[in-house]
């Protein structure tokens, strides 16, 4: 078997578990369509925790992000496939999505970058966000919008990108310093509101 048929044999696993346990479906459809929504959430609240380690944390997945893509922009100048559902038959197809190169996933690239970082930061229990990122990957899988060599691609591309950023980036002085100051405009547009906040409790 060659990696052709082996990349459609788990993609035809992974799909046909839709069918078999349709009520799964709307979590799948959940995790792979709005789950980045929820994702975007928590990554501003971990943002405007206002810790130093924490919007580090963020500053490298970004980066990370960023340069995963661009990899995955060229990964994808030398390998093209369409989505499942419009190479193959009978695919259980769950959500709509324009007919393109998937190869790699921007979901998973997204998620992947991110989570990796956080992982690299936090280590603990903050695996747990590796683990949300597998289960983005399979679920693009399972809703027939991709195969699992782009969700492979895109979790490889991004745990190298994540790796890199984690061992550079924090090193570089400029980054720290740009940090700094965005946290006294911060500072100075949040001082007011807090005064505010402190005579009307003095007030009651």
């Amino acid at each position: 078997m060659d990696f052709y048929e082996l990349n459609i044999n788990v993609f035809r696993m992974i799909n046909d578990l839709g069918k078999q346990y349709a009520y799964l479906n709307p979590s799948a459809i959940f995790i792979a369509e709005y789950m980045v929504f929820f994702f975007a959430l928590a990554v501003i609240v971990i943002w405007f925790t206002r810790n130093e380690q924490s919007r580090m944390m963020v500053v490298c997945g970004m980066i990370a992000f960023v340069i995963a893509e661009m990899m995955g922009k060229m990964a994808g100048q030398l390998h093209s496939n369409n989505q499942p559902f419009a190479e193959l038959t009978h695919v259980n197809k769950l959500i709509e999505k324009a007919v393109d190169n998937s190869f790699p996933s921007d979901h998973t690239i997204l998620f992947f970058s991110f989570c990796v970082s956080f992982w690299l930061f936090k280590r603990g229990w903050w695996m747990l966000w590796i683990m949300l990122a597998f289960l983005v990957g399979i679920s693009r899988i399972w809703v027939g919008v991709h195969f699992p060599a782009d969700v492979l691609a895109g979790a490889v591309l991004s745990t190298i990108s994540s790796l890199a950023v984690y061992h550079v980036v924090p090193k570089i002085s400029l980054i720290h310093k740009l940090l700094g100051s965005y946290e006294k405009y911060e500072q100075m547009i949040l001082s007011p509101l807090t005064k505010s906040k402190e005579r009307k409790a003095k007030d009651l």
